[in-house]
């Protein structure tokens, strides 16, 4: 690690410890050369499968992207943003867990329902119409039955 003071290539480690949920190490280090400390941080660096889309065009995945469609389903409903975020986090998980360099958006599409089934059922109903293009009130009114039926086979089970 280059000191950012005098360019030297020599420091010590004085300190390290975990930060941001384990997620990244924060170390403190000093310079051989000069004595100045500064602070470090580091962080592995995972690649996230590209996304295809139904037209089978390539993308980066954007986590914004992912986060503001789930925002616009969930407007306006009693979810904390502390549940968002652990939702983005599992959703993420699974896809740096998925090993693919490549992942279709309809895999991408039934995590994210799956999340927000578990947050709050409007906006589950919102992201499905939304998704699946419901063309008819009787692809919305199919999709409401298979929720209310989940939901009463959750509530026997509890």
């Amino acid at each position: 690690m280059y000191c950012p003071f005098c360019n030297a290539c020599e420091t010590k480690v004085t300190d390290s410890r975990l930060v941001a949920d384990g997620q990244q190490i924060r170390r403190r280090r000093e310079c051989l050369t000069c004595g100045e400390r500064f602070t470090t941080y580091e962080a592995p660096e995972l690649i996230l499968p590209r996304i295809i889309k139904r037209e089978g065009v390539r993308e980066d995945f954007n986590e914004e992207k992912l986060r503001s469609g789930m925002l616009r389903a969930l407007e306006k409903r009693p979810v904390s943003m502390d549940a968002v975020e652990a939702s983005l986090r599992r959703i993420i998980q699974k896809l740096r867990a998925s090993g693919e360099r490549e992942i279709s958006s309809q895999i991408l599409g039934e995590w994210v329902m799956e999340e927000l089934r578990q947050l709050d059922d409007v906006a589950y109903v919102r992201f499905a119409s939304v998704y699946r293009s419901f063309q008819d009130i009787n692809a919305f009114l199919e999709e409401l039955k298979k929720l209310e039926k989940q939901t009463k086979l959750k509530g026997s089970k509890a």
